[in-house]
């Protein structure tokens, strides 16, 4: 199935990368020459990725012998690992490493890593304890962690963003947490804001209902956030997804290019009889918009035709009528809260984005979603294929689990 591609709008910035073709992408590489284990790794992995973001295609790790004397601290095998951890990175650096070694002190240890490299030009070579993809060009988060799903075949698929830092037992909580529920093919961590433990970026997400998600409970006391439960979104700053509900819906939708796909990957899971799960003991600090900045153009777009996409993708045909009406009122929120200078439309005009810019964005957006009807309407006949939930219930779902207009506006 022909798959599109996210164009640059014209109001981008020249030197931003398009989408790498799948047939361009490089094969993985071990982090050093010396790092045994990572050249074993690369033979049963070397070879095109093409396909990994519609099909979780076995690429078979050799085993390590006896004789190898170095066993990376990340890559802890009793037969092979029982979650791969996928970091994709744009610019590398300190904040990798920091994340690196944050990971370095999981009191889970049957882990591998893998960094997705999307720099196009090798920040991450010589990472230590991981393997490395390299792209050409950068291919996006939800392709990124395809890929680096695509070289293995570990029961649970973890991602990570490069400028989150998870506590020592975050990823046994997660673990834990889907292992106690087959059921779930999804769990949330809680996020905090780097630097300030006491307050949350996130516990899971909030859907609006036409479609635009949002951190539940950002801003507010994280001991607020302390109990287990259900997450109808598990961000993908640091989340933990069970590999066979992946499999079943075709993993992350790469076309995103760049935000919603958690939202996008946990609707089509919801729909295909997945549940989500919400961990608190699974805590990770996170620099939130440190890599793309909370206020830009290029989050503007994106998010606007991603939302326009999941919804065309996921919602029941009975609700997509209530959809524009819904957006709206969101709109008239974002014009109030700009008038006032608040939320993030505030920090867009401040940061000289003017509000007939935002129009051209927004409307940007929906002419580059009209020019992927044809692909938006294939992919959302097989979400509907895999669909175990009902419309009904799926407007229960998202009406208990949503955030409002003005929340979103002021946030």
């Amino acid at each position: 199935m022909p798959a599109p591609s996210p164009q640059t709008p014209v109001w981008e910035p020249d030197h931003f990368p398009a989408k790498a073709r799948k047939s361009d992408q490089r094969s993985i590489k071990p982090s050093s020459a010396n790092d045994t284990a990572g050249a074993a790794n690369r033979r049963g992995v070397r070879g095109d990725l093409a396909g990994a973001a519609t099909s979780f295609s076995a690429y078979p790790l050799e085993r390590e012998t006896a004789k190898e004397k170095r066993v990376s601290l990340l890559t802890f095998r009793i037969g092979r690992p029982r979650v791969t951890v996928v970091i994709p990175t744009l610019h590398g650096g300190e904040s990798l490493q920091r994340t690196l070694a944050a990971l370095e002190m999981q009191t889970f240890r049957e882990l591998e890593t893998v960094i997705v490299d999307n720099s196009g030009t090798g920040v991450a070579r010589g990472m230590p304890a991981a393997k490395v993809i390299e792209n050409p060009v950068n291919v996006g988060f939800g392709e990124a962690i395809n890929q680096g799903a695509a070289t293995s075949r570990s029961e649970y698929v973890a991602c990570l963003n490069d400028d989150a830092r998870p506590h020592p037992g975050w990823l046994q909580a997660l673990v834990e947490a889907l292992d106690a529920a087959p059921d779930a093919g999804s769990a949330a961590s809680r996020i905090l804001l780097a630097g300030r433990d006491d307050r949350l970026d996130s516990a899971g997400l909030l859907l609006y209902p036409d479609g635009t998600a949002k951190q539940r409970g950002h801003g507010r006391p994280a001991a607020d956030y302390a109990k287990p439960g259900e997450a109808l979104i598990a961000s993908g700053c640091a989340a933990l997804y069970r590999r066979s509900m992946l499999d079943q819906i075709g993993g992350f939708d790469g076309d995103y290019f760049l935000y919603c796909e958690d939202t996008d990957v946990s609707l089509r899971g919801w729909l295909a009889g997945w549940r989500g799960v919400y961990e608190p003991r699974a805590m990770v600090e996170h620099d939130y918009s440190a890599s793309s900045g909370r206020a830009s153009k290029l989050k503007a777009f994106y998010v606007e035709r991603n939302r326009l996409w999941t919804v065309l993708k996921t919602f029941p045909a009975l609700l997509l009528p209530l959809v524009p009406f819904a957006t709206l009122w969101r709109y008239w929120a974002h014009w109030r809260a700009l008038r006032r200078g608040e939320g993030l439309a505030g920090e867009l005009e401040s940061s000289g984005i003017s509000a007939p810019q935002l129009v051209i964005i927004v409307g940007s957006a929906h002419w580059k979603t009209l020019l992927q009807l044809g692909a938006l309407w294939r992919k959302r006949r097989q979400a509907r294929r895999n669909a175990r939930l009902g419309a009904s219930a799926f407007w229960r779902l998202i009406r208990r689990e949503r955030v409002s207009a003005r929340e979103i506006a002021v946030q």
